[in-house]
């Protein structure tokens, strides 16, 4: 079963590439993707990373959970279901 984790305070300059990148290095990624503003197309600061492995998503959380990237400490942590 996939873990989905919310990851934000991202840099602006962070595409979708650079972001399965950086999680690829903690395991499986199934996708990933930074949430872009629907009439600028510029990313809005967050995105979400889905990975096959739950163990991977629990190491990459306490791996990457306040680091840095790109000059901005990022937060990652388990998504919440929406409603």
């Amino acid at each position: 079963m996939s873990t989905k984790l919310f990851v934000g305070s991202l840099p602006w300059s962070i595409d979708d590439a650079t972001l399965q990148q950086t999680f690829e290095a903690h395991g499986t990624v199934i996708s990933a993707k930074v949430v872009k503003d629907r009439e600028t197309g510029r990313s809005r600061g967050f995105g979400f990373v889905e990975m096959e492995n739950p163990t991977d998503a629990k190491n990459a959380i306490e791996a990457l959970n306040e680091s840095e990237l790109n000059g901005r400490n990022i937060v990652v942590n388990e998504a919440k279901p929406r409603g």
